[in-house]
């Protein structure tokens, strides 16, 4: 009875074995090289990643460059030595990236580019935010606010942009001064906060409301720009409202400054819905399947799949956030992650 028992046991661990390792086995593991963790969308991007990369079955690591290129040079090195499933990529510079990207997809790793777009060279998937598309929203805000507190669109704003080595800055500013353009009463000084530092940001904002105390508005790139620009205005003895202010982020300490009513406007970056992407389409990243462009739901948002001379890119879009819809748990600085299940692409 027992070798009959054991017997048994034996053919139901065998077939539970063979009908379960789809389920169990992991499709391998994909690095994901952050450029810094300085700010909440950075910190926010490792978290999203993770869950939605778990749902469709990869395993997940992250390394932190700490804004360095050297060091995320360093980092390519070493995951390409580890020979993983996949990469994906945040980069601190697009330019100084270029190398590492070519070596790693002629080792046979495919590379996603995420959030900050590289089109010097090719890359096997792009996830990004619509960023000159930001540009026009938060044009078309800055026109809403100009007219009334003006009369008419006229005033002088300051543009803190990021670092100028990423192009999602470079981007920003391109669809802002070009939609811009249309008002030529409205003067914009435009300053880098460099390395994306927030003190950078605020020593800008001193400087500037000491050489030009009649700022209408201030746009600042990211929301903790703002964080550090309203540090100065109150340094200078400002109150809520008096100098106007815009972000293009989302991030949390942006939402509370609206909340606090520093803030007016914060035009939404999809942090959520990028990563949604990169986990929706890595089969096709890793198995090298054609990524058909055309139009796909990420999280509910309507994105688009081009093919562009730098591979396939999808681009998700923004929105603006005012008072009046600060509190909608879709936005991603309201930090409730989504609770459906995100599906590979077929």
């Amino acid at each position: 009875m027992k070798r009959i028992l054991l017997a048994v046991f034996g053919i139901l661990a065998l077939a539970f074995a063979t009908l379960t390792p789809a389920i169990a086995q992991s499709k391998g593991t994909v690095y994901y090289l952050v450029p810094t963790l300085l700010d909440e969308f950075q910190t926010g991007s490792v978290s999203a990643l993770e869950l939605f990369l778990k749902q469709v079955g990869y395993d997940f690591k992250s390394l932190n460059a700490d804004n360095k290129t050297d060091a995320q040079q360093s980092q390519m090195n070493d995951v390409i030595a580890l020979k993983p499933a996949a990469i994906v990529l945040a980069a601190v510079d697009f330019n100084a990236l270029k190398p590492s990207i070519e070596a790693a997809r002629a080792a046979g790793i495919p590379v996603v580019e995420f959030d900050r777009q590289i089109t010097s060279t090719p890359s096997d998937f792009t996830s990004v935010a619509g960023t000159v598309e930001i540009g026009y929203v938060a044009a078309d805000q800055a026109e809403k606010l100009l007219k009334a507190k003006n009369g008419s669109v006229k005033g002088k704003v300051l543009q803190v942009l990021g670092d100028p080595g990423d192009p999602y800055t470079l981007d920003i500013q391109k669809g802002f001064e070009e939609k811009m353009k249309a008002f030529p009463d409205v003067k914009i000084i435009s300053l880098p906060a460099m390395q994306w530092e927030a003190s950078n940001a605020g020593t800008i904002v001193a400087d500037q409301m000491l050489a030009n105390p009649d700022i209408d508005l201030i746009f600042s790139h990211a929301a903790h720009l703002s964080v550090a620009a309203v540090a100065s205005l109150e340094a200078a003895g400002k109150k809520p409202g008096d100098v106007m202010l815009m972000s293009s982020n989302g991030a949390p300490v942006g939402l509370d400054l609206i909340r606090k009513g520093w803030l007016n406007v914060e035009v939404e970056q999809p942090l959520y819905a990028q990563a949604a992407a990169v986990a929706m389409f890595m089969d096709k990243v890793v198995k090298k399947e054609e990524i058909k462009p055309g139009e796909y739901d990420v999280l509910g948002l309507k994105s688009t799949v081009t093919k562009e001379a730098w591979g396939p890119n999808i681009k998700i879009p923004g929105a603006a956030i005012t008072k009046e819809n600060v509190d909608n748990p879709a936005f991603w600085g309201n930090q409730k992650p989504p609770t459906d299940t995100v599906k590979p692409v077929e």
